[in-house]
């Protein structure tokens, strides 16, 4: 695991503060709530995290930082801290599950992540959450570990904790997962939340040097530092397996694997005996698809839901952690804008606008991409396969157009408008097209710029006082 010896960068100051600083109340202390809360501070507000897990670093296997999610990190400043924990990855490299038939690689068009202002990052997942909380803590986050919250009060915006401590803030914000306490208080009444469950998720870190063991994978961990940078995916009948290094200097892998939950995990993946010996059992976790959750804002308009709280991704997935930490950075976002305690719904339900659209697409692009990974044997496996063959024997990607003049694959297509995105852009865009004139049509006066909110914080100027400042 990455050492956490030295301070974690200083943050890069944002284009704008918030000219009232308000409370926020975060439960849930995973990627949402964490960058929830740097993105808060970092534009001005209060924040208090309760994380009912008394760490942030227990090992729950890697990570993959998409490029839409390091480039917010990137903007923030942390793009030091960023390499530090993790390794820039090279391309993807896919083969067959069942006979380890090699169909093709796929190398990263540096050109095309360039013009996404991030890069494709292996981590471990305790790593970029020990980062997190840090940077939270610096920025002056209020996190309370091993803390629970037991009950939520929507009208007086307030939590009761385990210790019988009562908080109170301006904003609730639950990020506490699906099986949180959030999640039931912004679902309609007699709306069925059960999940459907197709498939099983394991995750490991296993050292390289046991990997090197196994016939299969061995082949590929060698000093060649380009092979040491890949994504290396196997697609299987109904279940598939992925593996990738997690730092620069680093000799441990991830392994993860998908599969039907009801045949044995011995029965279908390597990652059982490369986890046995590394004396790691895998984390098992269901694959459990929600129905779509309607409203991520409560009625009373000062709690909302984010994360896996609002938009369950897929374990494992690629876009699962970016998902929760644009969350947090459109959220403070929109809350840079703030000026009167009225904003407060008006900048909640932007939020849900936003990202409810972007965050389905990616959500069925996800799901997607693990059914065709575990595609069950027939016409549409043969199909898929033959295809990546005829690439691979013409020289070229198994995810490029088959011609020189057919149109790019849309599978891919989407990938890069995916990667492409800027989650705070977006939150900028819905303020100059709709919030400024939300606030010109109830007569506030927006155009002579903001209050620094450090002139509150050392007293000169009061709260009532930047609540008024234009």
């Amino acid at each position: 695991m990455a050492t956490s010896d030295s301070k974690p960068s200083k943050l890069l100051p944002p284009k704008k503060y918030a000219a009232l600083p308000i409370d926020f109340l975060i439960i849930g202390g995973g990627i949402a709530g964490l960058s929830s809360a740097i993105a808060l501070t970092r534009v001005g507000h209060r924040v208090t995290l309760i994380e009912r897990d008394a760490t942030v670093d227990h090992e729950t296997g890697g990570c993959r930082m998409t490029p839409n999610l390091s480039k917010i990190l990137y903007h923030w400043g942390l793009e030091k801290d960023v390499r530090r924990i993790g390794v820039k990855s090279t391309g993807i490299d896919l083969q067959l599950y069942e006979t380890g038939e090699r169909l093709g690689t796929h190398m990263w068009d540096y050109e095309m992540l360039s013009e996404t202002r991030g890069e494709f990052i292996f981590t471990r997942h305790a790593d970029l959450r020990k980062l997190l909380y840090d940077v939270a803590v610096a920025n002056g986050a209020k996190v309370r570990l091993g803390t629970e919250v037991t009950g939520v009060d929507t009208e007086e915006r307030r939590v009761k904790l385990s210790t019988g401590e009562v908080l109170t803030g301006d904003v609730i914000v639950g990020a506490d997962g699906v099986k949180g306490l959030c999640r039931p208080m912004v679902l309609e009444e007699g709306v069925d939340d059960a999940p459907n469950h197709r498939y099983n998720y394991y995750a490991s870190i296993v050292p390289r040097s046991i990997i090197a063991q196994d016939s299969a994978l061995g082949c590929y961990i060698t000093e060649e530092d380009e092979l040491q940078k890949r994504l290396y995916c196997w697609f299987g009948h109904e279940r598939c397996a992925l593996t990738h290094p997690v730092a620069e200097q680093d000799t441990d892998w991830a392994l993860l694997a998908y599969g039907l939950p009801n045949v044995a995990l011995k029965q279908k993946f390597r990652i059982q005996k490369l986890s046995k010996l590394s004396n790691q059992p895998p984390v098992c976790v269901p694959v459990l698809e929600y129905p779509e959750l309607e409203e991520w804002v409560h009625d009373s308009g000062r709690l909302i839901v984010l994360g896996d709280a609002a938009h369950p991704m897929t374990p494992g997935g690629i876009q699962a952690a970016a998902m929760a930490l644009e969350d947090g950075a459109v959220l403070a976002k929109l809350f840079s804008h703030i000026r009167t305690s009225d904003q407060i719904p008006t900048l909640l339900y932007a939020y849900q606008d936003l990202r409810q659209p972007h965050v389905r697409r990616v959500q069925q692009k996800d799901l997607s991409d693990l059914y065709f990974q575990c595609t069950p044997p027939g016409e549409v496996q043969q199909g898929s396969d033959d295809f990546m063959r005829a690439q691979r024997d013409a020289g070229r990607s198994p995810l490029a157009p088959a011609g020189a003049d057919e149109e790019e694959l849309p599978e891919w297509t989407e990938i890069k408008d995916v990667f492409g995105y800027d989650a705070e852009d977006d939150a900028d865009n819905w303020w100059v097209e709709w919030g400024l004139l939300r606030e010109r049509a109830r007569g506030t006066d927006v155009k002579l710029g903001f209050v620094e909110p450090i002139a509150i914080r050392q007293g000169r100027m009061s709260v009532s006082e930047a609540a008024t400042v234009s």
